[in-house]
This record gives structure tokens, C-alpha cells and sequence, in this order.
């Protein structure tokens, strides 16, 4: 078997059903399966898989075990040369792992530092529910000084200087290919053996810095790990994890324990990180709580179907116009420019993924805000924001 793809779940349903949807179409052609780990879940998540995916291996845990066991899980059960770690709140384009897996078998040496390298983990271009490109796509290993220039802003003031610019490995361009330090756990690939070797995600973390841990430890096995832009995972964010509290606390701990357990300690190394950590994720919460909720005037619903749509225009209480068009090249920009603010509603049944990634990667404004239609017309979904929890709208079929 060619690939295995982990999604591990816990109460966000209809994202996982998109998720799911998406990955099968992506895995057309290929010898692949899908592993959903769940993790006691209490909404009906187990229950849809079951029928609507029955296809899919679920494995229900009897406790919320966190990502890093979860995950370990998951590939324990995996068949796949590779595996792919996967968040239930993206959504995947129809020709990735195509495209991926070629990439994997045929890996251009000139990427790599020299002939005998070898390929650590693969990450890929990551996009928010509005289009934007998500920096934490690819990373460097958040030492103090790195941290700092995070922190302080550094890193956009001098983005040219290699001393300032490795946090978001900004010496590589967004649509380019490179090797970099850390990618980031909503999607990895790697080769299953590999993924052993390192024993997978370290289980002592609950969340936050597993990621960054993973890529470190195949950088220290020798590893070269490799940042992939030729194609696109939206990731909606926010969904599966809520920016409180609660957040401040789990992201500070989870940067102690990397740093406790890859570097040398010192008390000013101590001070800084709790002092960097905490404002990194206090920052975090702050800019979430400002996000403003979009009221659209104008729905623009890209469809072909033959059903009547009103049902839609029930949730949106100030529209004033609605267009129905078939195809995303028809009249567009047109009904864009006489609007204030716009919803596209992509439907599924009528445009790929593909498609729909590509005009939201090439239209993103603040004017504009997208969601996803389910094929048979029961829920949609998107963001506003990156900072926000993901929306979710079920519609009541008469």
C-alpha cells in the first residue's frame, strides 16, 4: 500500500466529513486507505463515518487521549509506505497526493544539500478559510533568539536578513521549494518507517509543540525535511482548538518542555521563555478576540444544481442580493465590484476543490469571505478567520 492517511477527531463532525470527502476524492488512483482516530468524541462524528464512509477505518477511543497519542495510533494501525498526519479541519485538493507521492518517489537531488541526503518529513503550502497563506507552513526551530524575533516583530521589520527571517523560513517564498527546520502537524508525510524510528509524536506533550518536536528529531536523525509548495491544503484553524485561557497555559508549557528537553537550561533561558511564551500566545488571544464577524450583503452561490437554493438565504438576515452561477469564470468580478461585502458559496456538487483553492488563493480580500456547500445541500462551512473558530451553518431540507 502506497499511502496512509491519520485524522485524528475530536467534536468537529462536519468538518471531518468535508475532510473525509475531500481525502477520498484526493486518493482516486492510488493504493491508499484512511484511518479516522477518534478521540471520544460526544458528538455524532463516529456515527457519520460509520455511514457515510464505511470504507474508512475508525478507531474509537474510549478517552480523549490527545494529538500525540492519538496520531501514534493511528499509524500503529497503518498499512502505507507513507503516512500522512492530517487536521479533520482542512480540506485537501484532488490531485495532492498524486501529487506528493511522486514527489516522494522522485525527490530532486538538487533540493536536497547534497546526493546522499535523505528525505525527513514533507509539508506543503497551508492557506486559511479566506485565502491567505498560513507563514507557519514552514518554520525554524523557535530557539530564544528566534522567539525574540518573533516576538518583538523583528522578523517583519528586517525580512531579508538571515539573522531575522528564520521563524517563518522566509528565505523561502511561499510558492517555492526548499528544506526547512520545522513543518507544521495539520499536515505531514512522511515514510511510515521513518515516522517509527522516531517513535512518533512524543506522548509526554499534549499539544502545541509536537509538532516542532517531530521535525527536530528528524533533523537530528540526519533527516532533511522539505517544505512543498506545488500544491495547496486549506486549513480552516481554529476549530478544533479555541484560543482562551486554557490556551495561554498549554502553549507555555508545551514550549518548557521543548526547550527543557533539547537544549541546555539556564535561568535566563528559563525567564525568557516563560516571559517570550507567554506574550507570543497572550498576543494570540488578544488578536483573536478582535476578529469582527463578516455580515455579508451580496451571496454569490457557484451551482448547477437544480434545487432551490432559498433555503441558504434564510440565514442571512441583511443580504440584500443573491446570484446563483454555474461556473466560477461567469461574471464574477462584475457582481463582486457592485457589492460591499461578499459571500461565495462554493457547492460541491458542482466545483472541485481544486477549483475553488484556486480562486480563493487568487481573490482573497477583505471584501470577500467563502464557505463550503455539502453536495447533498445539509451544511456548510468556512472562516473569516485564522484567529476564529471555524463556522458552521446546517440547513433544515423541507
Amino acid at each position: 500500500m502506497q499511502l496512509s492517511v491519520i485524522i485524528l477527531n475530536y467534536n468537529v463532525r462536519y468538518f471531518l466529513e468535508l475532510c473525509v470527502m475531500s481525502v477520498q476524492k484526493a486518493l482516486h488512483g492510488l493504493d491508499a486507505e484512511i484511518i479516522v482516530v477518534d478521540n471520544a468524541s460526544t458528538d455524532d462524528s463516529c456515527i457519520m463515518i460509520k455511514e457515510r464512509f464505511p470504507g474508512v477505518k475508525l478507531i474509537e477511543n474510549n478517552e480523549n487521549t490527545g494529538f500525540p497519542k492519538g496520531n501514534n495510533i493511528g499509524v500503529v494501525h497503518a498499512q502505507g509506505k507513507y503516512v500522512c498526519i492530517l487536521n479533520p479541519d482542512t480540506l485537501v485538493a484532488e490531485d495532492i497526493f498524486l501529487k506528493i507521492i511522486n514527489f516522494l518517489e522522485n525527490t530532486p537531488h538538487s533540493l536536497l544539500p547534497t546526493p546522499h541526503s535523505e528525505l525527513g518529513i514533507l509539508g506543503c503550502r497551508l492557506f486559511d478559510g479566506t485565502g491567505r497563506f498560513l507563514p507557519e507552513s514552514k518554520r525554524g526551530v523557535p530557539t530564544p533568539w528566534v522567539a525574540c524575533t518573533k516576538i518583538t516583530g523583528l522578523y517583519k521589520i528586517f525580512p531579508k536578513w538571515k539573522w531575522m527571517n528564520r521563524y517563518y523560513a522566509q528565505s523561502i517564498d511561499e510558492y517555492g521549494n526548499g528544506t526547512v527546520e520545522i513543518l507544521v502537524g495539520a499536515m505531514m508525510v512522511m515514510k511510515r518507517s521513518l515516522y517509527l524510528d522516531l517513535k512518533g509524536f512524543d506522548e509526554d506533550c499534549f499539544m502545541y509543540s509536537d509538532d516542532i518536536d517531530l521535525s527536530y528529531r528528524a533533523l537530528l536523525k540526519g533527516k532533511q525535511n522539505v517544505y512543498f509548495s506545488e500544491t495547496s491544503v486549506l486549513h480552516f484553524k481554529g476549530e478544533s482548538t479555541s484560543k482562551d485561557v486554557t490556551y495561554l497555559n498549554h502553549f507555555r508549557k508545551a514550549m518548557e518542555y521543548f526547550y527543557k528537553k533539547h537544549f541546555t537550561s539556564s535561568q535566563w533561558f528559563s525567564v525568557f521563555l516563560k516571559l517570550g511564551a507567554f506574550v507570543f500566545s497572550f498576543f494570540k488571544l488578544v488578536k483573536s478576540k478582535k476578529v469582527k464577524v463578516t455580515t455579508p450583503d451580496t451571496l454569490i452561490i457557484i451551482s448547477d444544481s437544480n434545487k432551490n437554493l432559498d433555503f441558504i438565504s434564510r440565514n442571512y438576515a441583511n443580504v440584500q442580493s443573491i446570484h446563483v452561477v454555474e461556473k466560477i469564470t461567469d461574471n464574477l468580478s462584475g457582481l463582486i465590484a457592485k457589492a460591499k461585502k461578499v459571500q461565495i458559496i462554493f457547492d460541491l456538487q458542482t466545483i472541485t476543490f481544486q477549483d475553488a483553492f484556486e480562486y480563493m488563493k487568487s481573490n482573497n480580500s477583505s471584501k470577500l469571505t467563502f464557505r463550503f456547500l455539502h453536495p447533498n445541500k445539509e451544511f456548510m462551512l468556512g472562516s473569516d478567520s485564522s484567529f476564529e473558530r471555524g463556522e458552521v451553518t446546517v440547513f433544515e431540507l423541507k
